[in-house]
């Protein structure tokens, strides 16, 4: 979902595993050459999708990587297939009411510039969770954790299923993977 803390969490991640990050939505604004707001006020939605899903394609098949996907990438079949299939997907699953708070403000994301952000989340939020569900390995409730913590959850739940090496070093960072 948007202000889920898929690019905050997504870097930090990235850092301690040792490995590059990329979230989709600035590859893409780098693609179209403008901010995505204006494309999808020009272009439309679907548009949008067409090129974010070629992106999704490529960077799930690109190798070790941590990415941070815009939260409507689960509303095609193929990106949900593609990052199901090529990737280990951490869901990180806030309730609308979390991502109003924190997105009251925000002005820059195109599917939340209604009269009521809250009624729109929680729409999103009853379309994408099942969506969100299906793509992922693994969710993680985030409520109101630092980025710190969030952080260690994640990693947490990916060294306990084997995915990442145990921390082998007095700070408590994880191995870099093989």
């Amino acid at each position: 979902m948007p202000g889920g803390g898929k690019s905050t969490a997504g870097r930090q991640i990235a850092k301690r595993t040792q490995r590059r990050f990329v979230d989709s939505d600035v590859l893409i604004e780098a693609r179209i050459g403008e901010p995505i707001r204006s494309f999808f006020e020009r272009e439309g939605e679907a548009r949008f999708r067409d090129i974010e899903a070629e992106v999704i394609d490529e960077l799930s098949g690109a190798g070790p990587a941590v990415i941070a996907t815009g939260g409507g990438a689960v509303l095609r079949a193929e990106n949900r297939s593609r990052l199901h299939g090529r990737c280990d997907v951490v869901y990180l699953r806030s309730s609308p009411e979390e991502l109003y708070r924190r997105l009251r403000h925000d002005t820059q994301r195109p599917l939340l510039q209604v009269a009521d952000p809250l009624t729109r989340l929680r729409e999103l939020y009853q379309l994408r969770d099942p969506l969100y569900r299906e793509t992922a390995h693994f969710v993680i409730d985030t409520g109101r954790p630092t980025v710190h913590a969030l952080v260690n959850m994640v990693l947490a739940q990916l060294q306990l299923v084997g995915i990442l090496a145990l921390p082998d070093d007095a700070a408590g960072e994880p191995s870099p993977p093989d």
